[in-house]
């Protein structure tokens, strides 16, 4: 099983992609934004179970992607998580303040 803290940044950043591919486009993937360790990876997760990853039919192919990808439990419950450190890490981060803290 994986974890937020085995993965590698290249893993989070690549799952946080795929996710949004799957959330957004119905899981069409555009692997032109994807460098060679990427696919590598996403074949790697493929066979492992934790994504399915594959290429689209030849004649459904269109400027949407060229592969699709499918998300297990495991990888979205992971993506999730990483989703949210991000969040609290950009709020952690912000420059502005909210109105409620002026208030005090």
């Amino acid at each position: 099983m994986k974890t937020l803290d085995t993965m590698t940044e290249e893993e989070r950043s690549l799952l946080l992609f795929l996710e949004t591919q799957a959330t957004d486009h119905g899981g069409c993937v555009k692997t032109i934004h994807m460098n060679k360790d990427d696919m590598g990876i996403a074949k790697q997760w493929n066979q492992e179970g934790f994504i399915k990853f594959g290429r689209i039919c030849s004649r459904d192919l269109s400027s949407f992607g060229s592969n699709w990808c499918l998300l297990s439990d495991e990888a979205w419950q992971l993506v999730h998580a990483e989703r949210r450190a991000r969040a609290l890490l950009m709020w952690a981060k912000r420059t502005w303040k909210t109105t409620d803290e002026m208030k005090g």
